[in-house]
């Protein structure tokens, strides 16, 4: 079974357990409320694109859409950032609350030059946020991101299995939701107002 398949099984596993502690009323979100949810950090400190040290902590005001990803991955990485785009513009003024933060698993390929290119082609205020491998491993262990690299036919051609999920936090800096790769936009976009 193909590494992929096992982090969308995952994603599945994620989405039953919490499925399974809500009651029988409608929950509020479209997307997985995981509020209170045990054993994710709460900050961290990443450099972004430009160069300058981030933490989760000073986007407060606004919604934080967190993202795994990197910028040779052929599909789910710019289809999210695609449909966070359109998210932002559907929101319309209230899109200026909305922080997508992409966090790289690609570190060795994905230089903040490469992302500072990569990032903003989606929206000009998204993020991307590039760590060396020993601090790419501890964010994502710290918010429950598997990736591994898959090799191709040449050391550089290879490409990174990753956790398709995105996490969304409140203008508190709360984790507060568990967003499905796939999840329509539209859906996405209630969900932040509610945030907001």
């Amino acid at each position: 079974m193909r590494f992929s398949r096992i982090l969308r099984f995952v994603g599945a596993g994620v989405l039953l357990a919490f499925a399974c502690a809500c009651t029988e009323q409608k929950a509020p979100f479209n997307a997985i409320d995981i509020t209170g949810a045990p054993g994710y950090a709460s900050d961290f400190r990443l450099q972004d694109h430009n160069g300058k040290t981030r933490s989760l902590t000073e986007f407060r005001g606004s919604v934080v859409a967190l993202f795994f990803g990197f910028t040779f991955c052929p599909d789910v990485c710019p289809t999210t950032l695609s449909d966070m785009r359109k998210v932002v513009q559907q929101l319309g003024k209230q899109g200026e609350r909305v922080q997508v933060l992409f966090v790289t698993v690609d570190p060795k390929r994905d230089t903040a030059a490469a992302l500072a290119q990569y990032v903003p082609a989606f929206h000009p205020r998204f993020l991307g946020l590039v760590g060396d491998a020993e601090a790419t491993a501890k964010i994502a262990r710290d918010f429950k991101i598997i990736y591994r690299e898959v090799p191709g036919k040449s050391p550089d051609t290879y490409t990174v299995d990753h956790t398709a999920s995105m996490l969304i936090f409140d203008t508190q800096s709360r984790l507060r939701l568990f967003v499905p790769y796939g999840t329509a936009p539209d859906k996405i976009t209630a969900d932040i107002k509610r945030l907001l």
